[in-house]
C-alpha cells in the first residue's frame, strides 16, 4: 500500500505476522483475554505491537487478528496504522463510551453511525471540513443485522471524540447534547478518518461505561450490567467476523 510522502511508515518485519483481512480492534485488556477465550487462542500466542499484542487466529487460507488494549486517538491510530501495513482490510473497534444523551445508560450497546471530530489526529489524515467521520456502510448494517437477528437492543446513531477526558465541560456537554449526540469516545472519529483515508472498511461497537448527561459524572465500570453486556457484544463480534 502507498504510503504517500510520509517519512515514518508502518512496518512489517520479517517476524511481523501476515494478517487476513479481518481484524478486532479492543480497548481493554478483558475484552480482549475474554474474545481470545471464544476463539481458542493462547494468551501466549501473541505478537508485541508497541505497548500492545496482536493475537491471530488462523482459519484456513484466512486468519482473523486481535489487537489492542489501547488509549486515545494518536495511539489507535498507530495501531490501526501497522494491522494495515500487515494486512487488515476490514476492522472492527470494540470500545466504551461515555454517555451524554439522557436515553443511554450505563451498560447499553450503542452502534455508531457517525462521529465528531473533536480529537487531533484527524487533520493529519486529511478530515472532511464538516469535522464528521463515518464507518464503513457495509460493517454497520452488518453489525445491526446480528443484533436484530439475536434481538439484542442497541442505539445507533452520532459519538463525539475528544482527547481530552478532563475537558469534558458543562458546556461541551450541552452543545453535542444539542447536536443529537449519543456519547463520548476518545478514538472513534479518528479511526473512522484513517478508515477513509487508507479505503479500508471500519464499523464500532461500544458498551456504555459510564454516563454524563445530568452534567455530574456516573462511572460505571464495576456494574454487572456493563460486565455481562461486554460478554455478549464479544459473542456479536465473533459472529460478526465469519460475514466479512
Amino acid at each position: 500500500m502507498p504510503y504517500d510522502n510520509a517519512i515514518i511508515k508502518p512496518l512489517k518485519r520479517k517476524n511481523s505476522p501476515s494478517l487476513g483481512p479481518v481484524a478486532v480492534l479492543m480497548a481493554d485488556d478483558k475484552d480482549i483475554r475474554f474474545f481470545c477465550r471464544l476463539l481458542n487462542i493462547s494468551e501466549d500466542n501473541f505478537t508485541r505491537l508497541l505497548m500492545s499484542k496482536v493475537y491471530v487466529e488462523d482459519s484456513g487460507k484466512q486468519s482473523l487478528s486481535v489487537a489492542g488494549p489501547f488509549i486515545g486517538a494518536p495511539y489507535a491510530v498507530m495501531l490501526l496504522e501497522t494491522l494495515i501495513a500487515w494486512g487488515a482490510s476490514k476492522v472492527i473497534f470494540f470500545g466504551m463510551c461515555g454517555a451524554i444523551s439522557p436515553e443511554v445508560k450505563i451498560g447499553d450497546i450503542v452502534v455508531p453511525t457517525d462521529s465528531i471530530i473533536d480529537e487531533g489526529t484527524s487533520k493529519h489524515y486529511n478530515a472532511d471540513e464538516s469535522l464528521r467521520s463515518k464507518p464503513s456502510f457495509l460493517i454497520v448494517e452488518k453489525i445491526k443485522h446480528i443484533f436484530n437477528k439475536n434481538k439484542i437492543e442497541f442505539h445507533d446513531g452520532l459519538i463525539w471524540s475528544t482527547d481530552a477526558i478532563y475537558r469534558e465541560t458543562r458546556e461541551k456537554l450541552e452543545y453535542y447534547q444539542a447536536k443529537g449526540a449519543l456519547a463520548v469516545d476518545m478514538e472513534l472519529s479518528a479511526l473512522f478518518t484513517v478508515g477513509r483515508f487508507r479505503n479500508v472498511e471500519i464499523g464500532s461497537i461500544f458498551v456504555v461505561s459510564d454516563e454524563l448527561s445530568t452534567y455530574e459524572w456516573s462511572p460505571g465500570f464495576r456494574e454487572k450490567r456493563f460486565v455481562k453486556t461486554r460478554k455478549i457484544v464479544a459473542e456479536v463480534i465473533k459472529s460478526l467476523c465469519v460475514t466479512l
